[in-house]
């Protein structure tokens, strides 16, 4: 009897240490997912601040600001559609390292609020200042459009911003961030120059930019351009037969001799436009994401040049 209870109680102990060893190994292998997920491959010798933003273009942004002082990471990668992503535990866990996270507001990461809760990080909306476009219909109607910095003008007001946060941060380097802003921005207004400058050698009737989702309000009231789009906000990018046919009427009547969508989603329904009308499918824009280096625009200068090139080749003809 005795001997049975020692087996018994033997028995328990190692079902008890395998456990406690699966327990272990499980949570060690999360933790390692959890750091590679969050960019444990950083040298563990910079030392320099971390300023983590929600997506690519700002984090591209950021970096012109904080020239080589601040490390500057992205939560989203290259590609990611950013209005409906879902953080991660490694998310998480990068954010709660950082010392300052840089979101663009008005609404855009709509996962953000509950994202930073509880996180005892400081957090700063670059686009405070901008002033805002509501979004005109659909569910979001009445509230701002977010995509505030499409529009060149804007960019620089998210640039005071970031330069203004860093300065903060690390005082000891707010002159390099006062030059690097300067510098950028200046560059900005250069490109806002040649858009709108292009932009008005052409016919008023042909003025007009459709695209799929509506990311284009700033971009077109800074350059004298009449929007239309298929769907307001990527998050409700499903279109439904009435949107379509009112982009068809307003192409149609119009005139408007090309038509756009957006890298991040399908242009499915706006080929159905094309095919309905005289319009072309003048091209891929770039809003919400970069591409990867040696893609066609790894930053947010190229992006927004190369949308301005593919909108004047498309609606001058010259892409046909």
């Amino acid at each position: 009897m005795g001997t049975r209870a020692a087996t018994g109680r033997t028995h328990a102990v190692r079902t008890a240490l395998i456990a406690a060893a699966a327990s272990a190994l499980l949570l060690g292998l999360a933790g390692c997912m959890a750091a590679s997920e969050a960019g444990a491959t950083t040298d563990p010798n910079d030392d320099r601040p971390v300023v983590l933003t929600t997506f690519t273009v700002l984090a591209d942004i950021a970096e012109n600001v904080a020239g080589d002082n601040l490390r500057v990471e992205s939560i989203t990668k290259v590609g990611a559609e950013i209005h409906g992503y879902e953080p991660t535990p490694g998310d998480i866990a990068k954010a709660a390292e950082a010392d300052l996270i840089l979101d663009n507001g008005l609404n855009l990461e709509a996962w953000f609020a509950q994202f930073v809760d509880g996180l005892d990080v400081p957090h700063v909306v670059v686009s405070d200042g901008v002033d805002t476009i509501n979004i005109a219909e659909d569910a979001y109607e009445g509230l701002p459009n977010p995509h505030a910095w499409m529009s060149p003008l804007n960019a620089q007001i998210y640039v005071d911003n970031m330069e203004a946060a860093f300065a903060e941060l690390d005082p000891e380097n707010a002159a390099d961030y006062a030059a690097n802003a300067e510098a950028y921005k200046a560059e900005l207004q250069l490109v806002h120059d040649e858009l709108t400058a292009e932009l008005a050698e052409l016919p008023a009737t042909q003025r007009a930019l459709v695209t799929c989702e509506g990311a284009f309000s700033y971009l077109a009231r800074d350059s004298g351009l009449t929007e239309q789009y298929l769907w307001a906000v990527n998050a409700e990018q499903q279109s439904t037969p009435r949107q379509i046919a009112s982009v068809i009427e307003f192409v149609r009547a119009n005139d408007v001799p090309a038509v756009f969508c957006e890298s991040t989603v399908s242009d499915r329904a706006m080929q159905q436009v094309v095919e309905a009308t005289d319009a072309s499918f003048g091209g891929t824009l770039y809003v919400d994401s970069l591409s990867e280096e040696g893609g066609p625009v790894p930053t947010y200068l190229e992006l927004l040049r190369h949308d301005a090139d593919i909108i004047i080749a498309g609606l001058t003809g010259a892409s046909q």
